[in-house]
């Protein structure tokens, strides 16, 4: 017997999958793109703008700033008189020093008192528990404006003013916010992990030190760079606690006089002032969006 040979079959094309999507709603998400570019457009120069600006202004002599407008490019981009003058005059290095030392104690009474408030009124039931958290939230609700007489009267009656005592009390105790995010935040902690150490033999300060602590990192990190902005960019406070010696928010108000200021300085003096703000922001990004989105999911 002969075999016989068949011609190869041609494989059957799949149909093709028609796309659910109609023209219509097709064309609706390419406006939706178009219109998410643009807002992102419209986002990115309206927050530019300012800064070149500034940029612009801190570049130009005095005579140059009086002729031009606030558009107008530098004719000379190599010109920092501006800088020299702001750190020299403004004595921004004595206002960076000082600053330096309330944000640094500030931050971290702000993490030991806010975490530590956090801890007894999450962990902890006393009575009166929801008394002082109302408390709490009224005292958010009372703008700081209205009780700076009474302020200014404590301050003055503990000997304090003019002193940087007085700015390290005042930041450290006003930061009701901090002790909201702390408990929204340790809320996503089990309990059971306090359990397990109280097993082991450990006491409540210890469970606080090596348990809860260490986890409260991404929080810490975003109260760190939210008070420290605030703090950093405090002018109220350090202009009526502070006359005789300069924070940074006030050394640029020394070139702002009775008949006229002089804006390109202080436009440079503002750039100095901005750079470390933007490291910091820079730096701990990660830890912030971290710390703002893992309290609200459990």
């Amino acid at each position: 017997m002969t075999a016989t040979l068949m011609p190869p079959t041609k494989p059957t094309p799949l149909p093709r999958r028609r796309s659910g999507r109609t023209p219509l709603q097709r064309l609706g998400g390419m406006s939706a793109t178009a219109a998410k570019y643009t807002s992102l457009v419209i986002a990115a120069i309206v927050t530019l703008l300012p800064l070149s600006v500034l940029l612009f202004a801190s570049m130009k002599s005095s005579s140059e700033y009086a002729a031009t407008g606030p558009f107008d490019p530098p004719t000379n981009w190599l010109n920092f008189d501006n800088f020299v003058t702001a750190f020299t005059s403004g004595k921004m290095l004595e206002g960076f020093v000082n600053t330096t030392i309330v944000l640094a104690v500030s931050l971290v009474g702000t993490i030991a008192l806010g975490t530590m408030a956090a801890y007894a009124l999450d962990r902890f039931a006393f009575r009166g528990k929801k008394l002082v958290m109302g408390l709490f939230l009224l005292a958010t609700l009372i703008p700081g404006v209205t009780s700076q007489v009474a302020t200014f009267q404590l301050v003055n009656g503990l000997g304090l003013y003019d002193t940087k005592a007085a700015l390290i009390l005042l930041f450290m105790g006003t930061d009701i916010i901090a002790i909201y995010l702390f408990i929204q935040f340790m809320q996503s902690i089990p309990v059971s992990l306090d359990e397990a150490a109280m097993i082991d033999g450990a006491n409540r300060w210890t469970i606080y030190w090596r348990v809860i602590l260490p986890l409260l990192r991404p929080a810490i990190a975003t109260v760190v760079i939210i008070k420290g902005i605030a703090v950093y960019n405090e002018f109220y406070a350090p202009f009526l606690y502070l006359p005789s010696e300069g924070m940074i928010s006030t050394s640029l108000f020394r070139f702002k006089g009775p008949f006229g200021a002089q804006w390109e300085v202080i436009a440079a003096g503002t750039l100095v002032v901005i750079i470390p703000t933007l490291v910091a922001f820079l730096v701990l990004q990660r830890w912030i969006y971290q710390g703002l989105t893992s309290g609200a999911v459990k």
